[in-house]
């Protein structure tokens, strides 16, 4: 199955977002350059027309003089795109090695034959020389007392538009990649603040799984506080159904504490009778249900301790306590227990099943230790707890068996083959492992890998 990232999913939209709105801002800032590039090229068009029209008046003998010639020396550069021109109202030419730039040189420029206002400034694109289109400002003046009228036209090529714009873009494009990643940064910043209530929120999921914590906290953004709310809820509604499971099971081990107490007094009855026979039977069918009954009630009280938070509980003070235990006993007292471990070791378990795990390994290995029992503890990602004996050992071919119900591969030792089996019930409800091998002298060794709790 495919594996979402709300945050690579978010960063992309991010990136995509700021990708576009970075083009549709370097296209804006083009064009408005470009506006602002040709107004200004327009106003020094209108500026040269009305230079000319103050220069231009009739002479005595009714010729048009110039006078003074416009300065400017890109006038004066052949083919230079700078130009002027001066002709009739109807377009004939008037004097033009006289009318017209040094930078036409032999061509002209043709006007459009539109109808001009005197005083009015037309704009027009138009072909000039050498294949440039012109920028062209043209305005009608009459002079001599209104009597002849003169188009004055003054024309720029406009590729000095297109240059200027193409050089404004060269320089504006590292300055809107620099935008860029600034603003995909920031917004990369800012998503993994937006996601940090969800981290505390896995932080916090982590933390009831390991037993360090009961509850999620709530101090949270109103948007993720629903989630938090339920979740609460839902650890709430478990709890409750564990402690209601836990009721029953208590009341069901009372309810056959009854009569499994009276099976055993008619087995004693009637073995007091002359009725040994029936007596041990009986017995043994007693302790083997009060092994059962004990056996699942273990196993309930396993599960709803593995389904809640787990608790942390020391390694090294627990083992002492079984030991204790085991020591007065009938010859507990005669073994040589040596333990191995580092202390403040914890595992994340229940206190009683941590209890009842170590119980029956320690209690089976002191049934077949010859005349000890050595428990290691290592701490690694997980904690190991060996409990070896140099007692005979099982077969290889038969170790596999270990921790099945019922199996007892030796029918020398009372029992009734149910302890590893809680054992295993133990390891798996918590999500450790069990196994089995021989020990350095000749037993048993059971190594159980349990997961370690946080700190």
């Amino acid at each position: 199955m495919t594996r979402r990232s709300l945050r690579a999913r978010l960063a992309l939209a991010a990136a995509g977002s700021i990708l576009i709105a970075v083009l549709v801002a370097g296209l804006g800032l083009l064009t408005l350059f470009e506006r602002h590039v040709e107004r200004r090229i327009g106003a020094e068009l209108v500026a040269q027309v009305n230079q000319l029209a103050a220069a231009t008046s009739l002479a005595n003998d009714g010729e048009l003089q110039v006078d003074p010639l416009p300065v400017d020396p890109r006038f004066a550069v052949p083919l230079s795109g700078h130009y002027w021109q001066i002709e009739d109202e109807s377009g004939g030419a008037i004097d033009i090695g006289l009318l017209r730039s040094r930078s036409l040189w032999d061509t002209r420029i043709l006007l459009p034959a539109d109808r001009l206002e005197p005083g009015s400034v037309h704009a027009h694109v138009l072909a000039g020389p050498g294949g440039q289109t012109l920028l062209v400002r043209e305005r009608l003046v009459l002079l001599g007392e209104g009597t002849r009228a003169v188009r004055l036209m003054a024309a720029m090529d406009s590729r000095e538009l297109t240059d200027a714009r193409d050089a404004f873009a060269a320089d504006m494009l590292p300055y809107l990649g620099l935008v860029a990643l600034v603003l995909t940064l920031a917004a990369l910043v800012q998503l993994q603040t937006g996601l940090t209530p969800l981290e505390r929120v896995r932080r916090g999921v982590a933390a009831i799984r390991s037993g360090a914590a009961k509850r999620l906290e709530e101090g949270v953004p109103d948007e993720v506080l629903p989630l938090v709310m339920e979740v609460n809820a839902l650890l709430a509604a478990r709890e409750e159904a564990v402690e209601r499971a836990r009721a029953w099971t208590a009341d069901l081990a009372h309810g056959l504490k009854t009569p499994l107490s009276a099976l055993s007094a008619d087995a004693e009855r009637l073995r007091a009778q002359g009725n040994p026979v029936v007596a041990t039977d009986l017995e043994q069918l007693a302790e083997g249900m009060r092994r059962r009954v004990d056996r699942e009630l273990v196993r309930a009280r396993v599960r709803s301790g593995a389904a809640t938070a787990r608790a942390r509980v020391e390694v090294v003070g627990a083992i002492g306590r079984v030991v204790g235990t085991l020591k007065r006993i009938p010859g507990g007292e005669d073994i040589d227990w040596r333990i191995h471990a580092p202390e403040q070791v914890h595992v994340a378990l229940m206190p009683d099943d941590l209890l009842e795990l170590l119980g029956n390994l320690l209690e089976n290995a002191a049934k077949w230790a010859q005349s000890k029992v050595d428990v290691h503890v290592d701490v690694g990602p997980e904690v190991e707890i060996s409990i070896s004996d140099d007692g005979p050992g099982v077969a290889a071919e038969h170790r596999h068996r270990l921790g099945e119900r019922g199996v007892r591969l030796d029918e020398r030792k009372d029992g009734s083959g149910l302890g590893l089996a809680i054992v295993r019930d133990v390891v798996d409800a918590y999500g450790g492992t069990l196994g089995f091998d021989s020990a350095m002298h000749g037993g048993l060794v059971a190594r159980v890998r349990l997961p370690r709790a946080s700190a």
